[in-house]
């Protein structure tokens, strides 16, 4: 059985709407997986929601609800987002599944049997916003509290501990000997310029039930629930370790059950925002190592979208709905524009108008004008039938593949669509420079005028298969257009000359209407 690249995404906690940030980590994660798999790699893909926590009990008493009833009507919602996106994830995790919640018992269980918990009691501030514990370091200089933390209340209480700071320098030593784990190498530098500078403090991994009940029990200790983040980082584990992952459940100390059919542990990348880095890069790694798990290979760490150059928010109303630019402009035009426009590590600025000149200038006028000239040109000229094979673009697209593939396998997917739009670039490029409605004018001409269209039709051929992690369904219609048999998201496709001579392709049909509509 052989190992699949396993991906995840963070899972989105249910205490507000999707926004951009989110649609913008689910794109890129699905594009690097239907990348792998169309270069021939079983994939599992993992994304999902965490459900616990004192901010989602807050809501549901608000409302009047169950924690449950209130996660459950949430979930329908961030189900459909997920659906909109067009992701093609494999599994979907609930924190609040059963199937989680018994891992993190049995994950709990071990850790406390191998004494890397204790219990003590704690005297110091609580921010119930981010549900994380204050010292005086995190006060203003004036003694106040930075607003992030919102409200911040001063407890006193017993709570159990899990023993980090015996793990610091082994971390540390790991981070420096495998510059893989953080990427972006800035991310790295950040998490060990932390480790280095700062004495790692024990983590409290517990909430007391009478103060917060909406949680995971802790096994040895029933009267506490797990601390959300602990409860939450384990699910890119148990989902693997609930479908039987060999890896998954030795390291629980159990074994595989017979005709198991998943084989992911260790994830391959875990694809994150750049705020939850520490938890990521410090926390989940250490609880890993505690376990005798192995760890993750890549931490890929993205950054935050800005819109026309201010925070995205909502009380100020400066805010994009993926689901409105969706449904004005098509799917595929939106995963382009935020896989186009935002590199994985920097910020980016989301500009309307930005997004208009992507959409016309690279879509429209792009990939869209180039299949649109070439079918309709094979159509009016050669009665839509494919001359003779030539190779005269065959170098240019080969290189443009490479580099497209490359790309991909370097987690750049920004990189590999400015690759493939190399390939589209030269094809527009090649019509102005042969002017086959000329040649097409010349008898003389025919075999030259056959030379062109057939190179044209096969970069469009070809383009379908560079585009197709970002773009899925106009890779589909490309191929529906040129009627080939085959998929796009087989990456031997890719390779010149599959379109065969006396092959019938079909009508053109625009890929992407003209807008000049600003989207609202």
């Amino acid at each position: 059985m052989d190992k699949r690249f396993y991906i995840t995404t963070a899972i989105d906690y249910v205490n507000g709407a999707p926004h951009l940030g989110h649609a913008y980590e689910k794109v890129v994660a699905d594009v690097l997986a239907r990348a792998r798999r169309s270069l021939g790699q079983p994939v599992f893909f993992l994304t999902g929601l965490d459900e616990h926590g004192q901010k989602v009990q807050q809501a549901a008493q608000e409302l009047g609800q169950s924690p449950q009833t209130y996660c459950d009507g949430l979930a329908v919602q961030w189900g459909e987002f997920v659906r909109t996106l067009g992701l093609s994830h494999d599994d979907f995790v609930r924190t609040t599944d059963e199937r989680h919640r018994k891992i993190v018992a049995t994950l709990l269980d071990r850790l406390h049997a191998t004494g890397h918990f204790y219990k003590s009691a704690y005297r110091g501030f609580y921010s119930v916003k981010e549900e994380t514990f204050l010292t005086e370091k995190d006060r203003n200089p004036d003694g106040t509290w930075d607003p992030q933390w919102g409200v911040v209340q001063e407890l006193v209480e017993e709570n159990w501990y899990f023993r980090l700071g015996e793990h610091q320098a082994w971390l540390i030593d790991h981070i420096e000997k495998h510059p893989e784990f953080v990427q972006p190498a800035h991310r790295r530098n950040e998490v060990l310029g932390f480790l280095r500078s700062q004495k790692l403090e024990d983590l409290c991994i517990s909430r007391p039930a009478s103060r917060l009940s909406w949680g995971i029990p802790l096994p040895f200790d029933p009267g506490y629930v797990t601390y959300v983040w602990f409860d939450a980082l384990v699910n890119y584990f148990s989902i693997p370790a609930a479908l039987g992952d060999p890896t998954a459940v030795a390291a629980l100390g159990g074994t595989a059950p017979a005709g198991s059919r998943l084989s992911a542990w260790p994830a391959d990348i875990h694809l994150i925002g750049k705020d939850i880095l520490k938890f990521h890069a410090v926390y989940w790694p250490i609880m890993l190592h505690a376990l005798g798990a192995p760890l993750p290979k890549t931490i890929l760490v993205h950054g935050w979208w800005q819109k026309d150059g201010a925070k995205l928010s909502k009380s100020t109303g400066n805010v994009v709905d993926p689901l409105a630019i969706i449904g004005e402009w098509g799917l595929d035009a939106f995963r382009y524009y935020v896989v186009r426009e935002l590199g994985i590590g920097p910020d980016g600025n989301w500009t309307d108008e930005g997004f208009r000149v992507r959409y016309n200038s690279e879509l429209a006028n792009g990939l869209g004008n180039l299949l649109n000239r070439a079918v309709n040109m094979l159509n009016k000229y050669r009665a839509g039938v494919v001359p003779a094979a030539d190779g005269t673009l065959a170098v240019e697209a080969n290189a443009a593949t490479e580099k497209t593939q490359s790309c991909y396998l370097a987690n750049d997917p920004q990189g590999a669509l400015i690759a493939a739009w190399e390939l589209v670039n030269r094809a527009n490029l090649f019509v102005e420079e042969t002017k086959p409605f000329h040649l097409a004018k010349d008898p003389n001409q025919s075999a030259r005028l056959d030379s062109v269209l057939y190179n044209l039709v096969e970069c469009c051929r070809i383009l379908a298969v560079l585009v197709q992690p970002v773009m899925p369904a106009t890779a589909d219609k490309i191929f529906a257009q040129l009627k080939v048999c085959g998929e796009p998201s087989d990456w031997r496709q890719s390779i010149w000359g599959g379109l065969a001579p006396g092959h019938q392709v079909g009508a053109p049909i625009p890929l992407f209407p003209r807008k000049d509509l600003v989207p609202k």
